[in-house]
């Protein structure tokens, strides 16, 4: 397209150019003859200069957005993984069944993050599915009862959405509500989407006597995600009252 643009743009000053030589000519003015010839220099070497130097800001500011996304998107369920890995390593001989299971659920959960997580884009449906997987390792990981629900209403099947978004999410719920309750964890996830946008909402409780360290990592990658991927078409908000906190956000379609 830009080539296209451009041999159609030469072709054009070039007809430009001959016409006021043939109007000058009539003329028969050598000044104007000058002030052609700087005018068609400025429109055949410096115009087409300043527009290749746009488009190649441009292209770079790209480049730096998308390799920004890829980094960002590498830092996340580090902390998820690692404890998984390790209460592996002390599930091996107890038992062998169980750490079986854990590993290829885990398996799952990574093989999704490095090739499907490295995609602009992913179906609603996929990220929905490897939330549950998440969820599945997750119950399994804690051997204890935790009340989680997940509703999902999907009306516009293939609606996509940034990967690795919600997830974020939903491990701060395990991580600062689960994690801290010996009893009685609840989290509850519902998640719908129409033509237009899909919303995620989360809520979760938790011990108001530990200290949650605010704007940890990965709420700090997920805006920073949400500024560069959804500028104009996100909004998420948070809150914490009493005893339980809840996260919403909403994305518009890209």
């Amino acid at each position: 397209m830009i080539s296209y643009i451009k041999k159609r743009a030469l072709l054009f000053i070039i007809l430009l150019y001959i016409i006021l030589l043939f109007l000058a000519g009539l003329a028969e003015d050598i000044e104007l003859y000058i002030v052609l010839f700087t005018i068609f220099y400025t429109l055949l070497v410096v115009l087409p200069w300043l527009i290749w130097q746009v488009i190649r800001a441009f292209r770079v500011r790209k480049e730096l957005k998308q390799a920004e996304l890829q980094h960002l998107k590498s830092q996340v369920n580090p902390h998820f993984f690692f404890n998984t890995l390790n209460l592996l390593y002390g599930t091996l001989d107890k038992d062998k069944e169980l750490a079986k299971e854990m590993i290829l659920k885990l398996s799952d959960l990574m093989r999704y993050s490095i090739y499907n997580g490295q995609n602009e884009l992913v179906t609603l449906e996929e990220e929905v599915a490897y939330l549950r997987q998440y969820i599945d390792l997750q119950q399994t990981r804690f051997r204890r009862e935790i009340d989680i629900s997940m509703e999902v209403d999907i009306s516009d099947e293939g609606f996509k959405v940034m990967p690795l978004l919600f997830i974020i999410l939903v491990e701060n719920a395990f991580k600062h509500g689960a994690e801290n309750l010996r009893h009685g964890a609840i989290i509850k996830i519902a998640i719908t989407a129409d033509k237009k946008e899909v919303d995620f909402q989360i809520e979760n409780n938790f011990d108001p006597e530990i200290k949650v360290e605010s704007g940890g990592l990965g709420l700090r990658n997920l805006k920073r995600r949400l500024e560069l991927g959804y500028p104009k078409g996100h909004n998420f908000r948070e809150n914490s009252k009493q005893d339980i906190h809840k996260a919403r956000l909403i994305l518009k379609k890209l």
